[in-house]
């Protein structure tokens, strides 16, 4: 059974016992929590069910194991002969998510 899963603006196909990084959600290590927009839930014994928009009473349940950064990205603008260099760095944070359950 899978499920597709929007959290952060992105959307997340999840599978149980699956980790996923997703955008940094509040909560500390070992805390469960439920993700409630679940978009689509497929492979078990149902037929395919999308939502319009979401599922109704589909949810997805886990673990938080992990929070921490991405590693760092530079940004480097330039433009030649101008003596113009712009150097910017970026690291995004997630928190990883250990897939319990999915209820469809």
């Amino acid at each position: 059974m899978y499920a597709v899963v929007k959290t952060g603006g992105k959307q997340v196909r999840v599978e149980p016992g699956a980790r996923v990084r997703v955008e940094q959600l509040p909560g500390d290590v070992g805390s469960s929590i439920e993700l409630d927009q679940v978009l689509l839930v497929g492979g078990g014994d149902d037929a395919l069910q999308i939502g319009t928009p979401v599922v109704e009473g589909a949810r997805v349940s886990g673990t938080i194991t992990a929070q921490g950064r991405h590693p760092k990205i530079r940004v480097f603008k330039m433009k030649r002969r101008k003596g113009y260099r712009r150097l910017q760095g970026h690291r995004q944070s997630y928190t990883e998510i250990q897939v319990d359950s999915i209820d469809a």
